[in-house]
C-alpha cells in the first residue's frame, strides 16, 4: 500500500493520513478542532502536534468552541504551565480570538462549515500531484480565506497555515496520485 511520503515516518502520521487527512469535514465541531491546531502548529512540524494532539483536547474542554469562549487570563496561565501543550502565550492568545471569530461566523452563517464549503461551491478540490513536490505551500484560495479572517481579526492563520488547514479537512484533497487514498477520497 503507497502513501503520501510524509505519512510513512511514524505510526502517528501513518494512521492521521489514513484516516483523517483530507476527508471531506462538514462537522463545525472537528473544523473548529483543526482551526486551533493548525493555528498552533504555524511554525512547527505536524507531527509535533499530532504529538500533543489528546493534550489540546483535555485543554480546550474537548474542543467546544462555547466553552472556549468563556476563556480569559487564568485559563491562558494555566495553559502556560501545560508542557502537554506548545506554551506560546501568543498563539494560546490569539486561539481565544479566533474562536469568538468561529463562533460569530456560525452565527452569521448557520454554521461555519457552510461559510468554508461556499469558497469551493461545496466541492473538494482533486488535485493530481505525482510528488510532494507538486504541492503547492499556498494558493490562490488558501490566500483569500486567510485574508478574510485576518480581517476578522484572527491571528496565526496566514496562507500557508489556511492552506495546510484546507488540506486537512478535505476542502482540496492533495493525496498525490500513486496513495491509496487519493483515489478513495475522488470518490467521496
Amino acid at each position: 500500500m503507497q502513501r503520501c511520503e510524509w505519512a510513512t515516518k511514524t505510526p502517528g502520521e501513518q494512521e492521521y493520513h489514513d484516516c483523517e487527512w483530507g476527508v471531506p469535514q462538514h462537522d463545525d465541531h472537528i473544523l473548529y478542532e483543526f482551526l486551533i491546531l493548525e493555528s498552533m502548529q504555524a511554525g512547527l512540524s505536524w507531527r509535533t502536534i499530532l504529538q500533543k494532539r489528546e493534550n489540546y483536547r483535555r485543554a480546550y474542554q474537548g474542543f467546544d468552541p462555547l466553552k472556549v469562549s468563556k476563556f480569559g487570563s487564568q485559563e491562558i496561565e494555566e495553559m502556560l504551565q501545560n508542557p502537554g501543550i506548545i506554551r506560546h502565550r501568543g498563539k494560546l492568545e490569539a486561539s481565544l480570538k479566533a474562536t469568538k471569530i468561529f463562533l460569530e461566523i456560525q452565527k452569521e452563517h448557520g454554521s461555519f462549515s457552510t461559510y468554508l464549503w461556499d469558497f469551493v461551491d461545496g466541492k473538494t478540490i482533486h488535485n493530481h500531484r505525482a510528488s510532494l513536490s507538486e504541492i503547492p505551500v499556498t494558493t490562490a484560495l488558501s490566500e483569500q480565506l486567510s485574508k478574510e479572517l485576518k480581517k476578522r481579526g484572527m491571528k496565526f492563520f496566514g496562507s500557508t497555515t489556511a492552506y495546510a488547514f484546507l488540506q486537512a479537512i478535505g476542502v482540496v484533497n492533495d493525496h498525490v496520485v500513486t496513495c491509496f487514498r487519493h483515489q478513495e477520497l475522488m470518490k467521496l
